[in-house]
């Protein structure tokens, strides 16, 4: 066993609440992503969506979110072992990522808009 392996699930959590308040308060677009998600969902409640709708919305924070972790970890990863020296794959790979999080967050507002767009109609009449 490694000095690296959890010994218990109690203690992979803790890890896991961990890095999620690293990324919370190292990761400014990911607390921005993360605040525009508890706003979309509070709006979703307060428009009283269906459950299938609140629970597509929460799907769609949560990809949004783990893309930017996915991100995060990726350009963390090749910045320590490429020793923060320019490399033209680390710069592919740090786009590609960042291109991730992009089409992640272009389909969420997408899904969003047809999602609101009804809610709101219905909402009205």
């Amino acid at each position: 066993m490694t000095r690296f392996k959890s010994l218990n699930v109690a203690e992979s959590i803790s890890h896991a609440i961990r890095g999620l308040k690293l990324a919370l308060s190292s990761q400014r677009n990911f607390v921005i992503e993360f605040l525009f998600g508890i706003f979309v969902l509070f709006c979703a409640i307060f428009l009283k969506f269906s459950i299938t709708d609140i629970c597509i919305v929460i799907v769609m924070t949560a990809i949004v979110l783990i893309c930017e972790l996915i991100n995060s970890v990726i350009e963390f990863t090749l910045d320590a072992v490429y020793k923060n020296n320019y490399s033209k794959l680390v710069e592919m790979a740090k786009d590609i990522s960042a291109g991730m999080v992009l089409l992640s967050a272009i389909v969420s507002i997408v899904v969003g808009v047809v999602i609101f767009t009804k809610n709101i109609i219905n909402y009205i009449d």
